[in-house]
């Protein structure tokens, strides 16, 4: 979401002659795995929406980089956010509970949409921004210097968001920089330079989806269920009513084919679930394929799950996972 208070419209810079910062990842997880980009900066100066790559893991207006934790029980048990570079911390805000907007409305956001978070001098003009922290956790005050890696707070659910996850907008000047495509120019694929640092290897590479979580449950799944982190924590056992394989992925595009097949221990189908092309482009989208317990229970042994994605007639996701049924 857009959440800098004085832009209108999300401007670019152009690279100056200044030496740019190398930014560190701003949270204590792992990059691609215990924690994932949902949305990039939104590189479209129109109506439309484009990321740096010419993908939609973006939306209208969107002036930072959203790093979401795979549930709220992720964000329960605490993941530090971290000073993505030095500086000095110019402004802080404390005391946003922790509510999705969903459950409050958009009213209850109107001027803190950025929720608690700290903004801070980098030096040379450059400044960020960390949004969507924990009530009362946050660990700086205005004036203190921080290192690079220096602990900021928590992550948190406060502002305008639906899911646990750290906004981070960085600018030059005043202007937002996109720090996977620093001086690209607008509607441009591909372009400018990562101001990432080079530690982080291809673990910041670009995805055409990611599926965020993934398990088996031992009867029908629900969206609420897969962000507490229940669904992942009841396993099924070979008494159990159902036998039921589901994912939630994420950046899912319009026109996206979805096919999810549950194998026995013989990797035998014993179900499936054919999803009809996506209408338009989703943030996150579940789906589970299953069957009830048969007579006298479940077979023991490994069964497994396969996700495919199709998009435009070529693979963009696959994944497959297994769990060991006991009685």
């Amino acid at each position: 979401m857009r959440v800098s208070m004085s832009l209108t419209a999300v401007l670019f810079v152009v690279p100056a002659a200044s030496a740019s910062p190398s930014l560190r990842w701003p949270l204590d997880c792992e990059a691609g795995r215990s924690c994932v980009v949902q949305h990039y900066v939104d590189h479209d100066p129109g109506k439309e929406a484009q990321d740096y790559h010419c993908g939609t893991a973006t939306y209208d207006g969107h002036d930072g980089t959203d790093i979401r934790l795979p549930s709220m029980a992720a964000q329960k048990r605490g993941v530090a956010v971290l000073a993505t570079a030095g500086g000095t911390v110019l402004r802080v805000r404390d005391g946003v509970p922790d509510v999705s907007v969903a459950a409050q409305g958009r009213d209850r956001v109107e001027n803190i949409e950025c929720g608690n978070g700290v903004l801070i001098d980098l030096g040379e003009g450059w400044e960020a921004q960390y949004c969507h922290m924990a009530k009362g956790s946050l660990a700086v005050h205005p004036g203190d210097k921080v290192k690079t890696g220096d602990r900021l707070g928590l992550v948190g659910l406060s502002g305008l968001t639906e899911f646990p996850h750290l906004h981070l907008t960085i600018r030059k000047d005043g202007k937002v920089v996109d720090p996977f495509a620093y001086g690209a120019e607008e509607r441009s694929c591909n372009g400018g330079s990562s101001l990432w640092a080079e530690n982080l290897g291809r673990s910041l590479d670009y995805e055409a989806g990611h599926v965020l979580n993934k398990g088996f449950a031992p009867g029908p799944v629900t969206m609420g269920a897969i962000e507490a982190g229940m669904a992942e924590q009841d396993l099924p056992t070979t008494q159990s009513p159902a036998l039921v394989a589901f994912v939630r992925a994420i950046n899912l595009k319009g026109g996206d084919q979805q096919v999810l097949i549950l194998l026995d221990p013989d990797g035998t189908p014993v179900a499936r679930n054919d999803a009809p092309p996506l209408d338009r482009t989703k943030a996150q989208w579940m789906m589970f394929a299953g069957l009830k317990r048969p007579a006298g229970g479940f077979r023991p042994g490994l069964y497994r799950a396969i996700y495919k994605v199709t998009r435009e007639g070529k693979p963009a996701i696959e994944q497959a996972f297994g769990i060991s049924l006991r009685p």
